[in-house]
């Protein structure tokens, strides 16, 4: 009788996830594949045979901090695998790290599998190499989020041209996926335990252009490839559904009515970025101040409970004093919920770099601190205005006696949070809605008891 063939250990694989929610969809796909070809995902540099990094290379400190982390698996393992945002610039990770094995760009997913092969090729097992592997129905992949939500990738690329952005050259034009293979995802994504979908893209308000808005079919009826009809398929799946990365153009305003009823988080993710039309316009920006408030209050007039969050750049070049004052009249006018702010910092390859009148970085950051002193006013108004009020959350974490959660107003990492007071005692758990009411809040969180 033949000796029966020792089964060989997994090669194991250490993984480094950088950047922004649509790098992190990109990691999630290459962690997918590697389970699926069989090596062990591993959370230390010396148990992996081989580390892969995935990179961004927005602006300065996230190249810095990709190059850092290239950096620390270099010498704490040897082997490594670059990938993502910043593998479009190979020059400056091989300047700094020439001996990484591979380097490839943003969702290049079979060049990263080709690397991985080449360094630690797959185990052979006879016993289970003979079976086709199949994904179940309701196969989701790994996910790097908590069990109760997800990002929802439904395009990558850009066709905007922003002179500060970089994005296009990175991950190119703007590529819709179709609608219907968005929703079956959705639709297993929820099926696993996902109670909250976050809608990622680079604009999801051009979502489809790219595609015609072709109409597909799910469940039996027929969708455009296109925000609205997105929405209203996503609403059937009974989750929470939030929107980012939303330009403010007119058909935004067919959305709030779904906000409205109830079928989608009445939640807007908008970049508006700056408020002086002179400054947008140097931008490569939408500059139509006047029409976007009154956009915003029409959107507010039939969604009452809406939130908007949004992101701003400081001393952008030419910004005057008078520029910038227009920006904080904008922020007394939109009454923005929740905002981020960055000092404008020169990206390697942007048109901006070439504009005359760079605002001295001083300036930027007395700039960029009486701006955030502004908004820290709005934003802690508009949380007080909430005390009392009933508000549906969702449970993130027990921590003690607390259970930390999150309203409609808030989405993971960047918006606030909902501290439970007796979330414990009551037995909650994460991925759990509960009705909370609100007794407190600060500039940046509500605290609040269980509704009895």
């Amino acid at each position: 009788m033949s000796a029966i063939p020792a089964r060989t250990a997994a090669p194991r694989v250490g993984f480094v996830s950088l950047g922004c929610p649509k790098a992190l969809v990109d990691s999630e796909r290459i962690l997918s594949q590697l389970k699926v070809e069989g090596y062990e995902l591993v959370q230390r540099y010396d148990d992996a045979d081989v580390v892969v990094v995935n990179t961004c290379g927005f602006i300065d400190a996230a190249v810095e901090e990709s190059l850092e982390a290239i950096g620390e698996a270099i010498a704490e393992n040897g082997k490594v695998i670059v990938t993502g945002c910043l593998g479009k610039r190979e020059e400056v990770i091989r300047q700094a790290h020439p001996g990484v094995l591979s380097i490839s760009g943003p969702q290049d997913y079979a060049s990263v599998m080709r690397a991985v092969h080449t360094a630690l090729p797959p185990r052979h097992d006879p016993f289970i190499d003979l079976v086709p592997r199949r994904a179940s129905e309701d196969e989701i992949g790994v996910k790097l989020t908590p069990r109760h939500y997800a990002y929802l990738k439904i395009s990558e690329g850009c066709n905007h041209r922003c002179s500060f952005c970089i994005i296009p050259s990175m991950r190119g034009d703007l590529v819709s996926r179709p609608v219907d293979e968005v929703l079956r995802e959705a639709e297993r994504l929820v099926r696993g335990g996902v109670r909250e979908l976050l809608v990622v893209s680079q604009d999801t308000s051009a979502y489809g252009v790219d595609l015609r808005y072709a109409e597909r079919e799910w469940r039996g009826r027929r969708y455009e490839t296109r925000m609205r009809a997105l929405c209203e398929g996503l609403a059937e799946l009974g989750v929470w559904t939030r929107l980012h990365y939303v330009y403010p153009y007119p058909h935004v305003d067919r959305i709030i009515p779904l906000m409205a009823e109830g079928r989608l988080l009445p939640y807007l993710d908008i970049p508006f970025q700056h408020a002086s039309p002179r400054i947008l316009r140097l931008m490569k920006r939408p500059g139509a101040v006047e029409r976007t408030l009154e956009r915003i209050r029409g959107w507010r007039a039939g969604c009452p409970e809406l939130t908007i969050r949004s992101t701003f750049i400081v001393g952008f070049p030419g910004e005057s004093e008078a520029e910038f004052e227009e920006l904080l009249a904008f922020l007394d006018e939109a009454q923005l919920d929740r905002v981020g702010a960055f000092a404008y910092s020169p990206v390697e390859g942007a048109g901006a770099n070439a504009l005359p009148d760079p605002v001295p970085e001083a300036l930027k950051q007395e700039r960029l601190a009486r701006f955030m002193e502004r908004q820290a006013a709005i934003s802690a108004a508009r949380l007080e205005a909430r005390v009392g009020s009933l508000q549906r959350c969702l449970v993130d974490a027990i921590d003690g006696e607390l259970a930390i959660a999150r309203s409609p107003a808030d989405a993971p990492e960047i918006d606030g949070l909902v501290q439970i007071q007796d979330g414990a005692a009551a037995g909650l758990q994460p991925g759990q809605f509960v009705e909370v009411r609100i007794m407190g809040s600060d500039e940046h969180d509500l605290y609040g008891e269980v509704a009895r």
